[in-house]
Order: C-alpha cells, then structure tokens, then sequence
C-alpha cells in the first residue's frame, strides 16, 4: 500500500477545511495557496470529495468549499478510502478481491490481515478534530 499524492492532498484539504468557520464556504483559491497545491490539481481533489458527499462545493461570489458534517465525523480512513480506494497492502485483501485458492494454506495471510487491521484501526482512530488539539511534544528517554 503506497498512499497517492492524491489521497495525501485530501488529507491535507479536509485538516484544511475543518480549521475554517464550519458555516463560511473557503475559497479554492485560498486552500491552494496555504496547501502549496496547484489549483488545477487541487479542484479535481474537491470535485472527487462533493461527489463522495465530504465537502460542499458552492459557485460564485462567496463560493467555495466547507465540510458536510462536523470534524469529529470525518476519519483519516474514511477519507483516504475515498480518494484511495482499499487500503490493503496485498491485493488479495483488497474489497471484492476474487478469493484466493490459496488462501486456506497461505502461510503469510494472517500477517497481511493482521497489518491491514492494524492500518485500519489506526487511520480509523483519527479525526479531523484531533488536528485541532495542541500537540504535546514526545519525550524521548535515553
């Protein structure tokens, strides 16, 4: 499993947007500018999120982009299993993956799913509004 550009930049755009006031659309324009990401690039990122129903996209004067929900809602799996798709880090854990003949006897199938429920319980653990607490600084023991 390699996460995308693409499934990095929405991560980056949804922590983005839920830092906005919840009931102001954030302009494009603005969200390119403090992401470092091509406008282009980045409007076919929000395209994607409308269509999967995580943000609100209004055109014109006042027009922009805001979450649909509170941040609390959003994890950073849901989000990436919308840009990404699986998550699995072998193809056959992946959703709807044809069943394996080998799986019965695969001997490296139980550390595959262990990593991938790992994966899961961890990004799915994670909220949007965990980006909006102080972050305490990790003391490291010698």
């Amino acid at each position: 499993m390699i996460i995308s550009t693409r499934g990095r930049y929405a991560l980056r755009v949804m922590i983005d947007l839920s830092q906005q006031d919840p009931e102001s659309y954030t302009p494009l324009k603005e969200i390119a500018a403090r992401q470092e990401i091509s406008e282009k690039y980045l409007e076919n990122i929000l395209k994607s999120l409308v269509t999967q129903g995580f943000i609100l996209g209004l055109r014109g004067k006042g027009g922009g982009y805001r979450l649909t929900k509170s941040p609390e809602e959003y994890t950073l799996a849901s989000i990436l299993h919308a840009t990404e798709g699986s998550l699995a880090a072998v193809a056959c854990l992946e959703d709807h993956a044809p069943e394996c003949a080998r799986a019965g006897q695969c001997p490296t199938r139980p550390i595959w799913e262990k990593l991938n429920n790992l994966i899961e319980d961890y990004l799915g653990s994670i909220t949007l509004a965990d980006f909006h607490k102080p972050i305490i600084p990790c003391k490291i023991e010698k």
